[in-house]
């Protein structure tokens, strides 16, 4: 487990439990045993399994968790993730917060198989973005590569991405290129984006040095088949399509021959997949 994780996991317990699990000390035998299953309520694609079986542990090293269903799986309604023994006050303490990352984490993944079945066949390729919750991510980012995305700058330090809020100094495409050369000097392996507004920002871009990403930014799918048009048979710059993309205008924006295709929904709009926990008889 990455230092990361560990922190989040002791986090998530510390604002879970407080001084203490008050309704498992109070109502269950400190020494019953207890088998349980984390089990699917639905159907997704898993995330987050690694993660929660390490939620259980971190609560009480003694539980025996075996991890039954890999992450990345595409799992139906009634499967069984993962087989937890020990102690039912620990499981019962752990339970919510495994949970919790379980279910994010597979909702995330199980959304972004929807998007990349819906690209199957296109040139494109599904990417997430930053719009991640804060501090998870590295974990959501994760979940995207689980569901068949492809993850895009994980920060502001390994992509220089430059969107209109940075060109508010109306500044030309010299001292854009400027800048680029700038960049390629002190740090050559950090590759370069520019965002396009329309047509004629995306061909004054293409006539740039060191341009390895173009953002084609809320462009109708006229714009779009352009826009690859004007870069002609070259493989690079690399065309992203983003802005106004769903589920319903996925599949036109892939047909116009655009790269890739990022979508913030992946990680600020996925639902919780419903998954349990439930006991046994031992």
């Amino acid at each position: 487990m990455t230092d990361h994780s560990a922190t989040l996991i002791a986090l998530a317990l510390a604002e879970d439990l407080g001084d203490g699990d008050v309704t498992s000390h109070y109502f269950i035998p400190g020494e019953r045993l207890a088998r349980a299953f984390v089990t699917m309520r639905s159907e997704g694609v898993v995330s987050g399994v690694d993660l929660a079986a390490r939620v259980f542990t971190a609560v009480d090293p003694d539980l025996q968790v075996s991890i039954l269903i890999p992450d990345g799986n595409r799992v139906s309604d009634g499967a069984l993730l993962i087989q937890i023994v020990g102690k039912a006050q620990s499981i019962l303490t752990a339970e919510r917060t495994a949970l919790n990352f379980l279910q994010r984490l597979s909702g995330v993944a199980t959304l972004t198989a929807r998007y990349v079945e819906c690209v199957k066949g296109t040139h494109a390729r599904i990417l997430d973005t930053r719009k991640t919750t804060p501090a998870y991510r590295l974990l959501e980012k994760q979940a995207v590569v689980h569901g068949g995305g492809l993850n895009h700058r994980m920060g502001l330090y390994d992509r220089a991405m430059v969107k209109d809020n940075h060109l508010v100094a109306e500044n030309g495409p010299a001292a854009i290129q400027a800048a680029i050369h700038r960049l390629r000097a002190e740090k050559p392996g950090i590759q370069v984006e520019l965002e396009a507004d329309h047509i004629g920002q995306v061909r004054a871009f293409l006539a740039m040095e060191g341009v390895d990403f173009i953002l084609l930014d809320n462009m109708t799918l006229d714009e779009l088949r352009e826009a690859v048009a004007a870069r002609g048979p070259q493989v690079t710059p690399w065309f992203e399509a983003s802005g106004g993309v769903t589920l319903t205008t996925l599949r036109g924006i892939a047909e116009t021959g655009v790269d890739f295709i990022s979508v913030g929904a992946l990680t600020h709009s996925a639902p919780a997949l419903d998954i349990g926990l439930d006991f046994t008889p031992s």
